[in-house]
């Protein structure tokens, strides 16, 4: 009986060890990196800046460069994701110019304006818009929630964090907490850029894709880097 005890102990303690070895690398898997290869992105489409369903002006061109995705070319569109998201945890870092606009679209659908029919997080040097409102500067969802501080680094790298789940959204900025919001609290009904009225953030989809935005004047588009995401069951 002693021999079988032993037997038994001595196997408990190999399986704890190798998983132990084991679950931080099934954890690491569950990361993934967006933009693993230099080149032009695959899986991912050059989209209009205003409507997502209609092709990326000519010459626009997103392209990884020594793990940098830069979105350079003409100014005005969208990278976006041919996969579809609903919730997850992702973190990116990226670096604008003194009249730098972009954006992180959530939960976009496949035609339409990301900002008004999906989500935008805002990416934005005032500098591009001395007029701009809280929520259209950094770390503000576009129009409609502003961040509860601007944390933003002008001309040098930011990182997002990001966790979205349901109607529950929190986003951090250069460690520092700015959106904690349950989205299903938001009623307001958001003015689009032609006047005409937008889905209150409850009613936007709870499924959708995910994008990169480059709007910046002055020759600096947007520059992203480790970029990563997680899915949440």
């Amino acid at each position: 009986m002693k021999n079988l005890y032993s037997k038994t102990l001595n196997y408990l303690t190999l399986l704890t060890a190798l998983a132990a070895v084991m679950y931080p690398r099934l954890q690491a898997e569950e990361i993934k990196s967006l933009f693993p290869d230099d080149g032009i992105p695959k899986d991912w489409v050059v989209r209009a800046w205003s409507d997502v369903g209609k092709p990326g002006p000519q010459g626009a061109q997103w392209v990884v460069e020594k793990g940098i995705l830069n979105g350079g070319g003409a100014r005005g569109s969208w990278l976006i994701s041919n996969k579809e998201y609903s919730d997850f945890e992702l973190s990116f870092d990226f670096k604008l110019g003194p009249q730098g606009n972009s954006g992180f679209a959530l939960r976009s659908p496949s035609a339409g304006d990301p900002a008004f029919d999906g989500l935008e997080l805002q990416m934005a040097d005032y500098r591009y818009n001395t007029k701009a409102k809280d929520s259209e500067l950094t770390g503000g969802l576009y129009r409609a929630v502003a961040p509860s501080q601007q944390v933003y680094k002008p001309e040098k790298w930011n990182n997002y964090q990001i966790k979205i789940k349901g109607s529950h959204i929190k986003v951090t900025l250069n460690d520092v907490p700015i959106i904690d919001e349950d989205l299903s609290k938001h009623k307001t009904i958001i003015k689009r850029h032609n006047g005409k009225d937008a889905p209150a953030l409850r009613d936007r989809p709870k499924t959708g894709r995910i994008g990169f935005q480059n709007l910046s004047r002055g020759g600096s588009p947007v520059l992203i880097k480790n970029a990563k995401i997680k899915i949440l069951e």
